[in-house]
């Protein structure tokens, strides 16, 4: 059985939010109507699509609430717990189709304030990604403590070192793309299911040439409900980084071909 797909979805040539969800009951509709509000005030030609992988409390339910009042919302139900990184292709798919011209992807737990959206989008005028960074001038991290910080900041450079790119938070998850970037992309490729999901979609960006600007945030751990983050998604990103670096000629010649 496959993603159950929303009906009736406004077509919009604006921004559109993806949201992946799993058991954030207690935050999906604070989430859905602070981006709504910010929306509002600040006048952003802007829809939602939540995609919920079967969570069993409910969240999937709560949003469509949401939806039922506010056609800028609607929900992608899954049918399975596949990982963040399959959750945010099947969202780009849904906001490429819906016409999107910028696709944003960010965190539902409040990790990610919603009062940068505008920043962000702006910033979008002049680079085709976007990254929200917890690591240039200006950005940093509230609540964390200090194994976390070295975690998150150790992989980063991590990354960084590897990969031998500029990009000081690669690991990031508040983002937003102009529609060329994923319409050129082979997200098809992208395999890996957690946060280095991150690492390789900002990398292959990159690689094809995309501009890539950072801008500050404040990442903020999150207040309620658990986090996703495990060892396994830790392994698997430290895995795929050397991965990426060994195939970066074939990646390259990859997406040195024309796209039409």
């Amino acid at each position: 059985m496959g993603d159950q797909k929303p009906s009736d979805r406004p077509v919009t040539g604006g921004a559109v939010v993806v949201l992946p969800t799993y058991l954030e009951a207690d935050n999906v509709v604070p989430m859905l109507d602070t981006i709504l509000g910010v929306a509002d005030r600040s006048r952003l030609d802007l829809a939602i699509i939540v995609v919920d992988d079967s969570s069993p409390d409910g969240t999937a339910d709560l949003a469509q609430r949401v939806a039922d009042r506010d056609p800028r919302v609607s929900v992608l139900r899954r049918t399975a717990k596949e990982g963040i990184g399959p959750a945010y292709l099947a969202g780009f798919a849904e906001a490429l189709q819906m016409g999107a011209e910028r696709v944003l992807e960010m965190d539902c737990d409040f990790s990610h304030d919603p009062k940068d959206l505008p920043r962000i989008l702006e910033a979008s005028e002049n680079a085709d990604l976007v990254l929200g960074s917890r690591y240039v001038a200006g950005g940093g991290v509230a609540r964390w403590g200090l194994m976390r910080r070295l975690i998150s900041r150790g992989g980063c450079l991590y990354a960084q070192t590897i990969l031998g790119v500029n990009v000081k938070d690669l690991t990031g998850g508040f983002k937003c793309f102009r529609r060329e970037v994923l319409e050129a992309l082979p997200l098809h490729e992208v395999a890996a299911a957690g946060y280095g999901f991150q690492i390789e979609v900002t990398y292959r960006a990159l690689l094809h040439g995309f501009s890539v600007s950072e801008i500050p945030i404040v990442f903020s751990e999150r207040e309620v409900g658990t986090s996703k983050m495990s060892k396994r998604i830790v392994l698997e990103a430290a895995i795929l980084v050397p991965r990426l670096r060994m195939r970066r000629r074939k990646l390259a010649a990859d997406h040195a071909q024309p796209t039409g």
